[in-house]
This record gives structure tokens, sequence and C-alpha cells, in this order.
């Protein structure tokens, strides 16, 4: 059970409104809802209030089998890297970035003019550009307070899905676009290894 879940269960099994919690804590009634819906986190001044108040250690409010159950900071830019680098896979189908052998040589076309490839590798290669689009969609527009599987999973399917790209274009000679791809996961991997 992560945080703000063990706190909006303390608070209603002592049968309090947010407002009576707030009041308690000397807090407003909007802190109490975004520590709630885990869109806000607790100074450790009101995390230590909190613990005194339901009379539970502050390893309990925050752990849980070795886990921090503290979300980590909002970092907005995040939503727009991660975004517009999955969304930037729809341009495969726009970009030359597949080869193809004709009697004059090895040609690189769009997804959309790639005709010669075996039709299980297109649909592969169409999966993928529709996949990371759809993805940053998501990243773009998802209100992710609302949806915890996507919040907790976001970063990891985003990460799945380009290296899946990768692996896929490279074991089918595609050096062109897996590069591309390759590029974009370096691009996500450096965002997400900074600091907040």
């Amino acid at each position: 059970m992560e945080f703000h879940e063990k706190l909006r269960q303390l608070r209603l099994q002592k049968g309090l409104t947010q407002e009576a919690l707030a009041q308690s804590l000397f807090v407003s009634r909007t802190a109490i809802s975004k520590w709630e819906s885990g869109r806000g986190c607790p100074s450790i001044d009101s995390i230590k209030q909190i613990s005194a108040f339901f009379n539970v250690s502050i390893d309990t409010l925050l752990t849980e089998e070795g886990e921090t159950l503290l979300p980590k900071k909002n970092r907005p830019w995040e939503r727009y890297v991660m975004g517009l680098t999955d969304l930037s896979a729809a341009l495969a189908l726009l970009l030359p970035l597949f080869r193809v052998k004709t009697a004059a040589g090895v040609q690189a076309v769009s997804l959309l003019g790639l005709s010669e490839a075996a039709g299980y590798l297109q649909i592969a290669f169409w999966a993928v550009g529709v996949w990371s689009s759809l993805a940053g969609i998501l990243h773009l527009t998802l209100p992710w307070d609302r949806w915890p599987f996507w919040q907790r999973n976001r970063r990891r399917l985003s990460l799945l899905t380009s290296a899946a790209g990768v692996m896929l274009f490279v074991i089918s000679t595609q050096p062109y676009a897996a590069l591309y791809l390759f590029v974009g996961l370096l691009v996500k991997v450096f965002f997400l290894m900074k600091k907040p």
C-alpha cells in the first residue's frame, strides 16, 4: 500500500473528513487532498505530525518491505521528452529509414514505400510505429494522477517499446531505422537519469 493510500485509510478509520484532518495538522484541506491522491508529498514536518496524530511510526507510513512509498518529485518536462520522443516514431512513415535492394543497388525508402519486405516484418514495423506513436500520445495527454497503472509503468513501457523497436530493426537488418530509434532511446535514458 502506498503512502497516499495509507493516509486515506488512517483518516477514514478515525472517521475524519479531509477538512477535520487538515485542521488537526494545521494545513489546508487542499494539501490533504493532494497527499491522498498522490499528486503531492507532505514535508518532513508534516510527516512527523501525521505520524504523531495517528500514532504510527514514520517507517510504517513511508515504507513497505524496504521500499520508500513517498511519490517521486513531479518532473513536468519528462512528460514532454518521453511523449515527443515516442511520437517521433511516427516520422518513420515519412522518412527514408528502410533499405531495400533494387536492380540499381540499395535504396532508402519510407515505411509507406517498403513493399519488398516480408509481410510479417511489415506488420512488425507498423506495430512498432503505431505503438510508439500511441505511447507518445498517452504521455502527452493522459492525466497521470488518474491512472495509477500508467503512472507506475509509463517510463518502463516507453523504454521497452523503444528497445524492442531497436532490436527488431537490428535483427531485420534495417540499420537506419535502428539508429533512429536508438537515438530516441538514448534521449529518454539521458533525461530519466538527470536529477530532478
